[in-house]
């Protein structure tokens, strides 16, 4: 059984959905047994009024954690300072702009107190555009193929995980991080449940095309090593069709005594392989680069304050080497 159960929102300019966010998340706290329960908000840098309105809340309601970032790190990484900073033996992940809906976190508890570490959403009818939900149809399928351990389809960062699945993630340093990969890989008893996406109440989505399209190169190159050998296996395609085509101008020339045609072949295959060739050199450097960020060793995030209201009754965890700043909390009256 889950005695405090502790909420992370990440949160970024959504100042016209968080009333209604902390009410709908407030009212599924009063109905969840046990307690004292937690709703640790990462404020990602907002330029609204979305601190000032946690600030409000935090006054008046002490279940009320306030993690402020110095600045716009991303979403993974503010949901990695919400793990960071979590003391609930068990966290459920939920974005803030409510297309997940809190009123689904008994459901999660369930599957969590039938002995699950990780239950997580499977969204089913999303609201977006077609083209959206068709990228996110085809992109979860390739990135589930091509990954070297099973990654769930359809599934998001809305999930319960135990403490356990928590500090493990916690011990996890890389950068360029992919949480629902991460949280796959940990291992434990996992589980999913089905529900069905609402449509944005409020505000504008964070994520567009470019930034979903990083996040889901983010998970190719964290869990597959495919399309490096996919460099190698068409480099050695190529060197097979080459030598083929060699041993057929080699006949011609001695057996028919002509030169084989195929000028405009030979620039068609040498413009080809030229871009293949530029393709590949881009894809090594992002693993490259990938490298290059981790050996740099910086901190995912830097902490500008932690707010609340009154003492927590469970310590923090530790946070990550240089990741954090506590210096900087501050207590409100």
């Amino acid at each position: 059984m889950t005695n405090r159960l502790s909420v992370a929102v990440p949160l970024y300019n959504e100042e016209q959905v968080l009333p209604e966010l902390l009410r709908r998340v407030g009212a599924v706290l009063d109905a969840t047994p046990g307690g004292p329960h937690e709703m640790l908000f990462v404020n990602d840098g907002s330029t609204d009024r979305t601190l000032e309105l946690l600030e409000e809340a935090a006054a008046a309601d002490d279940r009320i954690v306030i993690v402020s970032l110095s600045r716009n790190f991303g979403h993974q990484v503010a949901i990695t300072a919400a793990l960071d900073h979590v003391t609930g033996d068990a966290t459920v992940v939920i974005d803030g702009d409510l297309q997940d809906p809190p009123e689904e976190i008994p459901r999660l508890l369930e599957k969590h107190a039938a002995g699950y570490d990780v239950v997580y959403v499977r969204r089913a009818r999303r609201k977006e555009p077609w083209w959206l939900r068709l990228s996110f149809f085809v992109g979860y399928r390739v990135l589930t193929r091509m990954a070297s351990l099973r990654l769930p389809v359809d599934a998001g960062d809305f999930a319960l995980m135990s403490k356990r699945v928590v500090e493990e993630l916690r011990r996890i340093p890389e950068h360029h991080r992919y949480l629902r990969g991460l949280r796959s890989w940990v291992g434990f008893r996992q589980t999913s449940i089905v529900v069905e996406r609402a449509a944005r109440q409020r505000g504008k989505s964070k994520y567009g095309v470019m930034r979903l399209a990083a996040l889901a190169f983010d998970g190719a190159f964290a869990f597959s090593v495919i399309p490096l050998r996919a460099a190698a296996a068409l480099g050695t395609l190529a060197i097979a069709l080459s030598t083929l085509f060699a041993a057929y101008a080699l006949y011609v020339r001695i057996f028919l005594e002509r030169a084989p045609a195929g000028f405009t072949a030979l620039i068609f295959v040498v413009t080809f392989l030229a871009g293949v060739n530029l393709l590949f050199l881009g894809i090594i450097g992002e693993y490259l680069g990938r490298v290059y960020e981790e050996v740099k060793a910086r901190p995912l995030y830097v902490v500008d304050k932690v707010i609340h209201r009154v003492a927590q009754p469970h310590v923090a965890a530790v946070p990550r080497t240089a990741n954090q700043s506590r210096h900087g909390a501050e207590s409100g009256s």
